[in-house]
């Protein structure tokens, strides 16, 4: 990333925390960085501990900036964009949203004009700089925007770049409420080691170190998931057995369906979003 740049962070809450975290221990100077939010003990921690930029207003944050970053909340998105319209048209920066559900149509229809626009979707395991955050580019970003932008959020993890802006529902089906997917799995699991006589504590440390260990596998070994499941499912074995009562309880399908809500949700919940007035 182009140390140069200045990037404007518009809401300065947990996942703008995680970035601005991110990019100042990747060194990136902190004072490049401009937060503006409303609440005012919120700047003052980000100030006192990454040493950013900040801004006594959401226009004045982006007077200078390069890259926008929209950290609000999405019932918010309309309001703050359209206060924000003159600046960005005069300025044209790049603009990164990271709010759920806001398509890039709707974001320039409330800019009252086109811009370079990249639209993503971090999952809240960008908070300990785990997360998966899928892009988006619009027509309008060059080349040096889009490397900006995979920078700045891989501060916060992994990036990839979808094809078509549509799949971010499904992006949002998967990685972004996935997550709650596997809590609840680690959930039941500590459960059924609890029942089965283990102390409480005991299960839920070996549950989170097991889902630990199993995701580091997954990602290090170049190994698919159903490579590495099949190394430590032995014939006859109890791993074997725990997958068979699995199996037969339509774990796939149950998987499948549970991806299929959250991305019809998704869908909806963008449609509504940008129908707002």
């Amino acid at each position: 990333m182009e140390n140069s740049s200045n990037i404007a962070f518009i809401g300065g809450g947990n996942m703008a925390r995680s970035l601005i975290g991110g990019l100042v221990a990747d060194g990136f100077p902190a004072q490049r960085l401009i937060v503006s939010d409303p609440a005012k003990e919120r700047l003052a921690a980000l100030a006192a501990e990454f040493s950013v930029r900040l801004a006594a207003s959401n226009r004045e944050a982006v007077k200078q900036a390069d890259a926008v970053v929209l950290a609000i909340k999405p019932q918010h998105m309309r309001a703050v964009v359209q206060e924000l319209a003159e600046p960005l048209r005069a300025r044209q920066p790049l603009i990164i949203s990271i709010a759920a559900g806001i398509r890039i149509a709707e974001l320039e229809r409330w800019l009252g004009g086109p811009a370079a626009i990249v639209r993503t979707m971090p999952n809240t395991p960008a908070l300990v700089r785990s997360g998966a955050t899928a892009l988006f580019a619009n027509t309008r970003v060059s080349p040096a925007q889009r490397n900006l932008a995979e920078s700045l959020l891989r501060a916060a993890g992994l990036t990839c770049w979808l094809p078509q802006e549509a799949l971010m529902d499904t992006v949002t089906a998967v990685s972004g409420s996935g997550p709650a997917y596997f809590f609840l799995l680690m959930e039941a699991l500590e459960a059924a080691g609890e029942k089965l006589g283990l102390p409480a504590e005991t299960s839920r440390l070996l549950v989170l170190q097991t889902a630990l260990g199993a995701a580091k596998m997954a990602l290090e070994s170049g190994i698919t998931p159903a490579e590495l499941r099949a190394q430590v499912t032995s014939p006859g074995g109890t791993t074997e057995a725990g997958i068979g009562a699995l199996e037969a309880g339509d774990f796939r399908a149950l998987v499948e369906r549970a991806v299929q809500a959250a991305a019809a949700r998704a869908n909806e919940l963008g449609r509504l979003l940008g129908q707002q007035e």
